[in-house]
C-alpha cells in the first residue's frame, strides 16, 4: 500500500491519492508509516505523499494529518528509529504544521503536553516540533475552543505555557496564573464564576519527566515568548535543579543561560548561584558531621561537585563573552545582594563565578571594586561587633568574607584553572591598594592575631595570603606570580615593599626549588641592588637566600654585582654589596664549622634542607670565603656608614662559619691598632683625631670606634667561649690562633685602666667645652662624646662579663660608668641651654640585650652569698641602677618600634623573647617590692627606679602585644615561674593575666589612698595604663573580668580624683571594660547626671539635687574631661545604632525564603535601636540642661545632637520605608520614643542654643569692654574674639537643621502609619528674628533725651547688634533654598 501511495502522489493526480488514502483506517495508516521508517525506505516521500492527499481544505484531509502527526510523535519518542531519521521525519512535520487550522495546532499542543507529562520523551527530537507549534499558535488570529469559552491563539499558547510550567498539581488556588494570562472579561466569560471553572485539581500536572528538563530548555528558546512566561518558564527550570542528577546540571544551566537572552538574567543568575551555595552548605555540614543520619542528603562526592561548578562557571564565562549584558547584569545582582545579605550573594561559587569573569578587562576594575569593598566592610564590620558586646549578641555569627575567598583558593585545586588569574590579579591588587604606609624596617609587627589591626592591613594581608596559598595549589601560574613579586620589589623601591618582601620569603619557604626555574629573573633583579634601598635589599637577600645554595649561577651573578657594587660612588650601593657578602658568609660554611644548632638564626638552616656539600666541596667554600673576606676588607678604607654594617655583621658570621673566626679577628685587630695607643701611661689610650674627617667647613666621623671595640669584645666573648672550648678538648691547633686573643685581651685590659684614670679634659670634653652644632669644633665634640660613652658602655660589659662577681672588676665598671655619667650629665646640660645640640636626643646604649637582662638580674635578684660583696659595690650607686633600668627601656623602646636591637642576637625573636620575659621578671619584682613613695632617690633629680621600673613594664607588655602575640601565654607563664622551663601546654591566659593585674591594683590602690603630697600623677597614668593593656588578655566571659570591671566601677565612685590625665585615663579604662560587658548607655547616663549636678543648670534659679553617682566627676574634672569623654563614647553608640540601621535596611528589603527569620531579627534589632536611642535621649536631656563652659564642650555637645537627630531621621525612614513595603503598624516602642524627643530634648536643645549664644553675647560684650579700655590692639581683639563666636557657633545651624528634617520625616510618617507623631512635638522656637527688649528700651531712651554724648556709641552699639540679629534669617533663607 505505501508503495502504490509512493506511485500515485508521483502522477500528480490528487483525486486518487485522496481515495487510496480514504480507504485506509487509523491504525492501518499508523501501521503503513511504521514500517516504511523501519525499513529506513523513503520515509519522507510517503508522507509528503500522505499529506499532499490530504488537503487542509477538507475536515478528512485534517483529521488524516493530525493523525500522522501524533503516529509520528509517539513513533519519534519510541526511540526506535535512529537520529537520521527521527530528523528526517521532524524537519518534514515542522514544514507542513504551519498549514494546519488552529483546531488542529491546538489538539496537537495538547498532545505535546501530555506526552510531557507521561514521561514519555526519550531523545527530545520531537518538541523541536513542539516549539514550532506553539509559534503558529501564537500567530493565530481566529479564536480556539478552549473549556466552555474560547480564546485567540496567543492567549491559548500562554496557557498551556502556564499548565507546563506550574507547580506539580494546579489546583483552584492556582487560578492565579490563569487570570494573569487571560483578560478578566474572558474570564467570566469562559468560566463563569468559580465554583464552576472545568479544571480538576488533577487534570493539569506540571511534573516534567527529570531526562526531558535539558531538552524542554532548549525548546524553549525557540518560542516567542512575554517577559511573564519567560520568568514562569526559567523558574520551572530552576526548580527542576534539585530533581536531576549532578552530572546533568552543566548542560541544562547553559540552555537557561542561553534563554536568558530573551530575558529574566537575573533570576537565572540568582537561581544558579543560590543552588550552588546551598549545595556548598549541605557539603560542608557533611563535612562536619560524616555520619549523617539523614541518608538523603548524604553521599555527595567532594571532587564532582567541585568539577560540576567548575564546568558551570566555564559555561557562563562564554555565555558572558557573547552577551555583556548578562555579566553587568551578574554584577548589579551582586552588588545589590551584598547590601542586603553578603552571606547569600557572595558565597565562594559566586566569588570563583566574578574571578574568571573578572579574567575580561572590561569587567576587571567593577568586579575587583566590589570584592574589595565586600573585604574592608567585612573587615570592619567584624572589627566593629568585636569591640561591643551589645552588637555581638544582636548579631552572634557575622560572615566573612576573607574565609570565602580563602576557600575559593582551596576549591580552585579542582581544576579551576579559569579561577586562577583572577586569583592572582586580585591577590596584587590588594596588596597595591592597602599597602603599608609606614617605611620598612626591621621585622614588621605580627599582625596574624585577631583583629586588632586596621581594616586596611587585613586586606592587604588576605592579599598576600591569596597568593601564597594560590602558589602553592597551582604549579603553572608559580613563575608568573614570582615574577610579578620580583617586579613589584624593584619598581616599588620608594614605597614600602615589606609585604611583598615577606610574600616572597614565605614562596620560597613554600617551594625552595622553584626559584631555579625562574633563575633568570632572580638574577636580573640582582643587576638592580646597588639601586635599590639597603633595607630592600636586605630582605630580598635573606628571602632568595635558598637559591644560592642550589643555583651556582645565581651564586655567581651576585657576587659579580656585589664586586662592582663595593666601588660604587653612591653609598647606599657599597651598603648593599656589604649586606650581600655578609650573608654569604653566614650561608656558606666551610667543613668543620659549628652547627646552627649552637647560633640559631632567624634566617636560613630553617628555609631550605640542603646540605651544601653535597654540592661544593670544603675547599671551594673555604676559597670563596677567603675572597670575599677580601673584598669586605677594602670596605675598612669606606664611609662610617658602610664600616658600622661590617661591625654589626661579623659577629652573625662567626657564629654561622666559625672557621672564619681567626681571618676576622685577625682583620680587626690590625684595625683597632690604627686607633690604639699601647704606651701603658697614655692618657687617653685611643686615638679619636683619628676618627674623624674634614672636609671644608664640615666634620664627618670616619671610624665608628665605639662600634669597632664592641665587634671586637662581642666576637672575643663568643670565641672565647665556644671555639677556644672545642680545640682545647680536642688539643688541636690551641697556640696558632693565641696570638691575637692573647693581644685583645691586653688591649682591652689596658684600655679600662686608662679610660678610668682618663679625666674628660684628657679628650677635650670639659663643660667649658662647645657642644653646638653651629661650629666645627661643636660638631667634633658631640662625635667624641658618643664615642667616648660608647667606649665606656663597651667596656662596662667586657668587664662584667670576665669579672665573675670580682669586687676590683665591678669597681672598674662603677669607675667607667662615672666616666660615661660625667659626659651624659655635661650633654644634657648643654641639652638644656641649646635645643639644636645632639644631647637633645639620648645617644643609642652599646649595651647588648643579653647583658642588660644579665645585668639587671644580677643587680636586683642575685641573692648568692658569694656574690653579695662585689654586688654591693655596684647597688651603691643609685645611678648605676637608675641607668641599667634605662637602657633597659631603651632597647625595649628600639625593639618595639623596628622589631630588632642592636648587638648579638639582635635580630633572633626567639632570644628576643627570653630576654624580655627576664626583663620583664626583675622590673616586676623590683617595682612591686620596693613602692616609689618609700625611695629615697625619688625625690632627688630625675625620675626615680621604681618608675623607671613602672614605664618599662608598660612598654614591654606593648612590645609583646604587638610582636609576639602569638606567646602571650608563654610570657605571662614566664612572669610566674623564676626557672622559664614549664610546660606550655594548658595555659589559661585569663588566670595569669588576672594574677599581674591584682599586683598593679594594689599599687594603685595605694596611689590614691596616700596624701596629697605623695600622690605621683606619672605613676598613676602608668598603673592605669598597664592595667588597661592587660586587661586585654582577659575573656569578656570570665568571672575575673567582671571582678575587675566592677573593682574599676568602684574606684571610679569612691575616689574624688582631680588630676585631668589620671581622671581621662581611668575613664577610659571603664568604657573600654564596660562596652565588652553590655552597653555602656546606663554608665553614660549617670555620669551625665553627676556632670549636671556638678556644673549647675542653664536656667540659674534651678535647684539640682546634690546627689552624686561617681566620685571623679567633681569640679575640676567634670568639664571639658569628663564630659568630652562621656559624648566620644555616646558617638560611639550612635555609631553602632547607625550601623544596626542599615542592617535594618537591608534586612527590610530583603524578600528572600526565610522572611520570618528575617523578621524575628529585624524586631530584635529595631528593639535594640530604640532601647539604646532612648537612653541616649535621657544622657542628652542631661547635658543640655548644663551651664557647659564655652569651648570645647559646647562645640562637641552641638555637634553630638546634630548627629543624633540624624540617625533619629535613618530610623523614622527606615520605618516609612517599612510602611510602604508592608501595612505593619509602627512599633509602640518608636511611639514612645518620638515623645521622649519631644518632651526631654528638643524643647531643651532650644534653650541650650539660647543660653550659648548668650555667652557668647556676653563674650562679644566684654571684648567690647576692653576696647573703650584700651585703645591698642583693640582691632585684633575684637576681631579675635568675633571670629571665637562665629566658629563655635557654626554648628548651631546644622543643628536646627537636623531637627526641622526629623521632623519633617516625622510628619510623612505619621501620614503613611495613620498614627499622629506630631502630638508630642512642641512647636519650634522661631528662628527668623528675635526682638531684643534691653536693646530696645535703651534706644527709646536715647530718642527721647536726646544724649549727644553717647549718641554715637549707641548707634555703634545697635548697629552692631541690629547687624547681627538679622544675619540669621538671611542664612536660614539660604540654607532652604
Amino acid at each position: 500500500m505505501a508503495q502504490r501511495i509512493l506511485e500515485l502522489a508521483a502522477e500528480e493526480v490528487p483525486e486518487r491519492l485522496q481515495e487510496a488514502l480514504q480507504s485506509l483506517g487509523e491504525s492501518e495508516l499508523g501501521d503503513m508509516v511504521t514500517r516504511q521508517a523501519l525499513k529506513g525506505r523513503e520515509t519522507a516521500a510517503l508522507l509528503r505523499g500522505i499529506f499532499k492527499g490530504s488537503p487542509c481544505s477538507q475536515r478528512s484531509g485534517v483529521l488524516r494529518r493530525l493523525q500522522v502527526y501524533k503516529h509520528c510523535i509517539l513513533l519519534v519518542e519510541s526511540g526506535d528509529l535512529n537520529l537520521g531519521k527521527v530528523s528526517e521525519i521532524i524537519g518534514l512535520l515542522m514544514l507542513e504544521a504551519r498549514q494546519l487550522p488552529g483546531h488542529a495546532l491546538a489538539e496537537l499542543a495538547t498532545l505535546f503536553v501530555d506526552v510531557v507529562k507521561g514521561g514519555s520523551l526519550s531523545n527530545g527530537k520531537s518538541l523541536e516540533l513542539f516549539s514550532t507549534v506553539l509559534t503558529a499558535l501564537a500567530s493565530l488570529k481566529e479564536n480556539l475552543a478552549y473549556g466552555k469559552g474560547e480564546l485567540n491563539g496567543e492567549e491559548f499558547k500562554k496557557q498551556l505555557i502556564n499548565t507546563l510550567c506550574s507547580s506539580k498539581y494546579v489546583h483552584i488556588c492556582q487560578l492565579h496564573h490563569a487570570l494573569v494570562c487571560l483578560k478578566i472579561s474572558q474570564c467570566l466569560v469562559l468560566f463563569g464564576p468559580f465554583s464552576e471553572f472545568p479544571v480538576t485539581p488533577y487534570r493539569y500536572s506540571g511534573r516534567w519527566d527529570p531526562q526531558s528538563v535539558i531538552h524542554l530548555a532548549n525548546m524553549f528558546r525557540d518560542i516567542p515568548l512575554s517577559g511573564e512566561e519567560l520568568q514562569f518558564v526559567v523558574e520551572k527550570v530552576l526548580r527542576m535543579f534539585s530533581k536531576l542528577d549532578l552530572q546533568e546540571i552543566p548542560p541544562l544551566v547553559y540552555q537557561l543561560l542561553l534563554l536568558s537572552a530573551k530575558g529574566s538574567k537575573k533570576t537565572v543568575l540568582e537561581g544558579i548561584i543560590s543552588f550552588f551555595n546551598e549545595l556548598d552548605k549541605r557539603q560542608k555540614e557533611e563535612q562536619r558531621v560524616p555520619q549523617s543520619v539523614d541518608l538523603k542528603v548524604a553521599t555527595m562526592p567532594l571532587d564532582q561537585l567541585r568539577h560540576v561548578e567548575g564546568t558551570v562557571i566555564l559555561h557562563i564565562v562564554s555565555v558572558i563573552n557573547l552577551d555583556q549584558d548578562l555579566g553587568k547584569e551578574l554584577i548589579r545582582l551582586l552588588k545589590a545582594e551584598q547590601q542586603k545579605d553578603p552571606g547569600r550573594a557572595l558565597c565562594p561559587f559566586s566569588v570563583a563565578l566574578l574571578l574568571s569573569v573578572a579574567v575580561k578587562h572590561r569587567l576587571q576594575e567593577q568586579i575587583f571594586d566590589l570584592l574589595k569593598t565586600s573585604i574592608t566592610r567585612s573587615c570592619k564590620d567584624l572589627q566593629f561587633l568585636q569591640a561591643s558586646k551589645f552588637l555581638q549578641d544582636l548579631f552572634p555569627q557575622q560572615y566573612d568574607v576573607t574565609a570565602v575567598i580563602l576557600e575559593v583558593v582551596k576549591n580552585s585545586a579542582f581544576g579551576w584553572d579559569h579561577v586562577t588569574q583572577g586569583l592572582v590579579d586580585l591577590g596584587f591588587s590588594l596588596m597595591e591598594s592597602y599597602e603599608p604606609k609606614k617605611p620598612f624596617g626591621g621585622k614588621t609587627a605580627d599582625t596574624s592575631s585577631g583583629l586588632s589591626k586596621m581594616p586596611a592591613q587585613q586586606a592587604c594581608r588576605l592579599g598576600a595570603s591569596i597568593l601564597l596559598e594560590t602558589f602553592k595549589v597551582h604549579d603553572p601560574i608559580r613563575s608568573d606570580i614570582l615574577e610579578q613579586v620580583l617586579n613589584r620589589v624593584l619598581t616599588k623601591a620608594a614605597s614600602p615593599v615589606s609585604h611583598f618582601i615577606d610574600l616572597l620569603s614565605n614562596i620560597v619557604v613554600s617551594a625552595p626549588l622553584v626559584l631555579q626555574t625562574s633563575s633568570s629573573k632572580v638574577t636580573e633583579t640582582f643587576d638592580n641592588l646597588s639601586f635599590l634601598p639597603i633595607d630592600t635589599v636586605q630582605g630580598l637577600l635573606r628571602a632568595v637566600q635558598p637559591l644560592l645554595k642550589v643555583s651556582m649561577s645565581a651564586r655567581d651573578s651576585l657576587i659579580l654585582v656585589l664586586q662592582k657594587a663595593i666601588f660604587s660612588r653612591q653609598l647606599d650601593a657599597r651598603k648593599a654589596a656589604v649586606a650581600g657578602f655578609l650573608l654569604l658568609l653566614r650561608n656558606f660554611k666551610i667543613l668543620g664549622s659549628l652547627s646552627s644548632s649552637q647560633c640559631s638564626q632567624a634566617i636560613g638552616a630553617t628555609q631550605v634542607q640542603a646540605d651544601v656539600h653535597a654540592c661544593y666541596n670544603s675547599a671551594a667554600n673555604e676559597a670563596f670565603c677567603l675572597e670575599i673576606l677580601g673584598s669586605l676588607r677594602r670596605c675598612l678604607s669606606q664611609q662610617a656608614d658602610v664600616r658600622l654594617m661590617l661591625y654589626e655583621g661579623f659577629y652573625d658570621v662567626l657564629r654561622r662559619n666559625s672557621q672564619l673566626a681567626s681571618s676576622i679577628m685577625e682583620m680587626l685587630l690590625s684595625q683597632i691598632k690604627q686607633y690604639y695607643l699601647p704606651q701603658p701611661d697614655l692618657l687617653p689610650p685611643l686615638k679619636l683625631e683619628g676618627c674623624i674627617m674634614a672636609q671644608g667647613d664640615q666634620i664627618f666621623l670616619q671610624e665608628p670606634l665605639a662600634h669597632l671595640l664592641c665587634c671586637i669584645q662581642h666576637c672575643l666573648a663568643w670565641y672565647k667561649s665556644t671555639v677556644r672550648l672545642c680545640q682545647r678538648a680536642e688539643d688541636d691547633d690551641e697556640e696558632e690562633d693565641v696570638g691575637f686573643e692573647q693581644n685583645f685581651e691586653d688591649m682591652l685590659e689596658s684600655v679600662t685602666r686608662r679610660m678610668i684614670k682618663s679625666e674628660l679634659e684628657d679628650f677635650e670634653l670639659d663643660k667649658s667645652a662647645d657642644f653646638s652644632l653651629s661650629s666645627g669644633v661643636g660638631v667634633k665634640n658631640n662625635i667624641y662624646a658618643i664615642q667616648v660613652m660608647g667606649i665606656c658602655e663597651v667596656l662596662i660589659e667586657y668587664n662584667f662579663n670576665i669579672g665573675n662577681f670580682s669586687k676590683n672588676k665591678f669597681e672598674d665598671v662603677l669607675g667607667l660608668f662615672t666616666c660615661y655619667n660625667k659626659l651624659s650629665e655635661i650633654l644634657k646640660e648643654k641639652a638644656g641651654k641649646n635645643k639644636s645640640t645632639l644631647g637633645n636626643k639620648t645617644a643609642r646604649s652599646f649595651l647588648s640585650m643579653g647583658f642588660v637582662s644579665t645585668l639587671l638580674t644580677a643587680l636586683f635578684r642575685d641573692n648568692a652569698q658569694s656574690h653579695e660583696e662585689s654586688l654591693a659595690v655596684l647597688r651603691s650607686s643609685t645611678e648605676f641602677l637608675r641607668y641599667a633600668v634605662s637602657v633597659a627601656l631603651q632597647k625595649v623602646q628600639q625593639l618595639e618600634e623596628t622589631g630588632q636591637t642592636d648587638g648579638p642576637d639582635g635580630q633572633n625573636p626567639e632570644k628576643m623573647f627570653q630576654n624580655l620575659c627576664k626583663i620583664t621578671r626583675v622590673l616586676l619584682w623590683r617595682y612591686t617590692s620596693v613602692p616609689t613613695v618609700v625611695e629615697e632617690s625619688g625625690k632627688k633629680k630625675g625620675k626615680s627606679i621604681s618608675l623607671l621600673c613602672l614605664e618599662g613594664l608598660l612598654r614591654i607588655f606593648n612590645t609583646v602585644q604587638q610582636l609576639y602575640a602569638a606567646r602571650i601565654p608563654q610570657f605571662l607563664q614566664a612572669l610566674d615561674i623564676t626557672d622559664g622551663d614549664a610546660e606550655e601546654t594548658d595555659i589559661n591566659v585569663t588566670e595569669k593575666a588576672a594574677f599581674q593585674i591584682r599586683q598593679f591594683q594594689r599599687s594603685l590602690v595605694n596611689q590614691f589612698s596616700s596624701a596629697e603630697d605623695d600622690f605621683n600623677s606619672k605613676e598613676t597614668q602608668s598603673l592605669i595604663t598597664v592595667l588597661s593593656t592587660l586587661s586585654k588578655h582577659l575573656d569578656p566571659a570570665s568571672q575575673q573580668f567582671l571582678q575587675f570591671l566592677t573593682w574599676t566601677v568602684k574606684i571610679c565612685k569612691e575616689n574624688a580624683l582631680e588630676d585631668v590625665s589620671c581622671c581621662k585615663g581611668l575613664l577610659s579604662l571603664l568604657f573600654s571594660l564596660h562596652v565588652l560587658y553590655k552597653s555602656p548607655v546606663g554608665l553614660l547616663r549617670e555620669l551625665a547626671q553627676d556632670i549636671h549636678a556638678c556644673l549647675g543648670d542653664i536656667d540659674q534659679d534651678m535647684e539640682l539635687e546634690s546627689r552624686s553617682h561617681f566620685a571623679i566627676v567633681n569640679a575640676k574634672t567634670a568639664a571639658p574631661t569628663v564630659c568630652l569623654l562621656v559624648l566620644a563614647q555616646a558617638d560611639k553608640v550612635l555609631e553602632e545604632v547607625d550601623w544596626l540601621i542599615k542592617k535594618l535596611t537591608s534586612l527590610g528589603s530583603d524578600t528572600s525564603e526565610d522572611s520570618s527569620q528575617a523578621s524575628n531579627q529585624s524586631q530584635a534589632l529595631e528593639k535594640g535601636v530604640i532601647l539604646q536611642l532612648g537612653t541616649l535621649l535621657t544622657v542628652y536631656h542631661e547635658l543640655v540642661q548644663t551651664a557647659l563652659p564655652a569651648g570645647s564642650c559646647v562645640d562637641t555637645l552641638l555637634r553630638s545632637l546634630s548627629k543624633t537627630y540624624a540617625i533619629l531621621t535613618s530610623l523614622i525612614k527606615h520605618y516609612i520605608q517599612a510602611c510602604r513595603s508592608t501595612s505593619n503598624t509602627i512599633p509602640g516602642r518608636l511611639e514612645k520614643l518620638v515623645k521622649l524627643s519631644g518632651s526631654h530634648l528638643t524643647p531643651q536643645c532650644y534653650s541650650f542654643i539660647t543660653y550659648v549664644q548668650n555667652i557668647h553675647s556676653e563674650s562679644l560684650s566684654f571684648a567690647e569692654e576692653k576696647k573703650k579700655k584700651k585703645k591698642e590692639g583693640e582691632a585684633a581683639a575684637v576681631s579675635t574674639a568675633m571670629a571665637k563666636v562665629l566658629r563655635e557657633t557654626k554648628p548651631i545651624p546644622n543643628l536646627i537643621f537636623a531637627i526641622e528634617q526629623y521632623e519633617k520625616f516625622l510628619i510623612h510618617l505619621s501620614k503613611k502609619s495613620k498614627v499622629n507623631l506630631m502630638q508630642y512635638m512642641k512647636l519650634s522656637t522661631s528662628r527668623d528674628f528675635r526682638i531684643n527688649v534691653s536693646m530696645l528700651d535703651s534706644t527709646l531712651q536715647e530718642h527721647n533725651t536726646e544724649d549727644a554724648e553717647n549718641e554715637p556709641d549707641n548707634d555703634q552699639s545697635c548697629t552692631a547688634e541690629q547687624t547681627d540679629e538679622n544675619q540669621e534669617p538671611k542664612k536660614k533663607k539660604r540654607r532652604k533654598k
